[in-house]
Formats: structure tokens, sequence, C-alpha cells
């Protein structure tokens, strides 16, 4: 039996309902929907081996870890302007920042007319296998393609934003948009995975030394990788002509991730003649979400906008 698009979409959206809320982290009340990604079991196996929750103290504080299925939190302007964005909160594949990145990113776009997508995506450090949280950015981008029309979006006005290691999975995304990251399952797998634009916050781009000490790095390819798996998840040696447009934000005294990281990725985009916005800021280090008071990494989202402005799309 064939299923058409909507169909499969409401199919995602009923196996959400079915979900219960003690299995999952309760999404913000501004969320117009949950949509789940996979119909079924997600492929690659594995499971999170622990309990779904936002931390409440520390390092954590703010992050959701404990990923038990992978889904999209919708985010619903009141006047969409056609364009879309999926969002990826950072956390070093070991938790994702909702509270401090990925839900504030999804306010402000929409006040901004952008209909945005906050991407809860499967972690390895959770248990999941290295490819699950790259085969959820790459589902979540066929999905909101395969339904553009019915939620008001060009098909060809969908962007990635990421921070920090989720910046990592935006920009995997992008620059290697049509790799086999899981099996196809039906007819949203047909769709095109390639964003419009990539915009990436205090991103880590490269795995490679000297720039190797990242949580991305440990629980991607571990202390023991070999030079070609460090080569092979390093955005860098992705980036092609059909890179899509990047804006890169970061501090200069980023303790995490090294500038060197949007350094490497402005240089990789130059050389394949890919249109790169950067800017970096003097201080303010690592996770400033969408901006710390006294600092003027707060002037991101205004540069973002008018970034997206002069492309015609906001």
């Amino acid at each position: 039996m064939k299923m058409d698009r909507r169909a499969l979409l409401g199919a995602s959206l009923a196996a959400g309902a079915a979900l219960p809320l003690s299995a999952r982290a309760a999404a913000p009340s501004d969320v117009a929907e949950t949509i789940e990604l996979w119909p079924g079991s997600p492929p690659g196996g594995g499971a999170s081996d622990k309990p779904e929750r936002i931390g409440t103290e520390g390092k954590g504080k703010g992050a959701l870890t404990g990923v038990s299925q992978a889904r999209l939190r919708v985010y619903r302007p009141r006047r969409p302007n056609g364009t879309a964005v999926l969002i990826m909160g950072g956390g070093g594949y070991f938790r994702i920042q909702v509270t401090n990145e990925s839900q504030p990113a999804g306010r402000w776009l929409a006040s901004q007319g952008v209909t945005a997508f906050e991407l809860i995506y499967r972690l390895p450090g959770d248990g999941w296998p290295r490819q699950a949280p790259f085969a959820d950015a790459q589902r979540a981008m066929r999905l909101i393609r395969a339904q553009a029309k019915s939620l008001g979006i060009g098909p060809d006005r969908i962007g990635v934003l990421g921070f920090s290691a989720g910046g990592h999975l935006a920009a995997m995304t992008a620059a290697a948009p049509d790799a086999e990251r899981y099996p196809r399952l039906d007819a949203i797998d047909s769709q095109s995975a390639r964003p419009a634009f990539a915009a990436l916050l205090y991103p880590v781009i490269t795995l490679r030394p000297p720039f190797d000490t990242t949580q991305t790095k440990r629980w991607l390819v571990g202390k023991e990788a070999t030079a070609e798996d460090t080569r092979a998840w390093s955005v860098e040696t992705r980036v092609g002509p059909a890179m899509p447009p990047v804006f890169l934000a970061q501090n200069a005294d980023d303790p995490i991730a090294a500038i060197d990281n949007s350094l490497i990725m402005f240089s990789a985009c130059r050389q394949a003649k890919v249109p790169c916005e950067m800017h970096v800021f003097e201080k303010g280090g690592h996770g400033f979400g969408m901006g710390e008071a006294g600092s003027t990494d707060v002037a991101w989202p205004p540069l973002l906008l008018a970034w997206l402005k002069s492309r015609n799309l906001a």
C-alpha cells in the first residue's frame, strides 16, 4: 500500500502522539507541534542508555540528554515569509543545549517570519551509533522539503543553523547532503537534503590536530581515531563547489572550539568559491547562544538577518 507525503507526515505525528510524556522532555509551550522523524524504529540500531531529561545544574544546565526518539519541534511565525531553518543545538554529541541555544533561536527566527524546526537528534554519547545524528539531520531536511508546500515554505528556502557541535552537524549536512546516512525508507527520502544556506555559530569544524581536543572528536571518532577517521569527519575535507552559502560567527577567545575552526571553514569555502560571510568578535568565549550581555557577540542575530535579506531569504 502506497502512502502520499501528507499521510506519511500524519503517521509521524501519530507516532509522536503515542509516545508517553514520561519518555521524553516536555516541549516549550510555544512549540506548535512535534514531528517524529522515523516511522517506527530508527535505522542503524542502538538506543539511549539513560532516561531523557534536561539538566538543572553545572555545565549541563539547560541541556537535553537521553534522547529517546529523534524529532522536530516546530516554531511557527504569525506571518511566514516562506523561509525555514533547521536548528541544531550544540553539546559535543553527548547532550543538546536546548535552553540557551536551539529554543531561543527558534523563537527569534519565528519572530522574524521564519518557520523554525528545532532538531532533537540522537546522541552517540547516549549509546546511539555515530551515524545517528547525521541520519536524523538528513531525514529532517528531506521531511521539511517534502512538506514544504503544506507548511507554506519555499522548497529552495530551507537552511540550517547550528551551534558548536550542532554547527558541525549542520555543516556536515550542508557539505555532504547526498551521503548515504541510512537506507531509504519511503517517498520522503527521494527529496534532496541540501540546505539553501548554513549559519554556523562557534562551530566545531575540524577534528584534526592540533584542534582535536573537543568532545565532538571524542564521541564521533574516539581517542584512538585513525588519521582517516578524523579526516572523514572534518567538515573542511567535504567542502566543494556544491556547498551552499555559509554564515560564520564566533568569538576570538573561544576556549572550546578554537577560532581556527571558523578560519578553516572560511578558507575551505574561499578555495571552493562558495559564498561565505564571517564575523569574529573580540571576546565572550564559547556557548554565547543568542549573545551575551556586555559582549559584541549580541550582534550576530541582526547580522544573520541582514545576510539572509541580502540573499532574498528574509
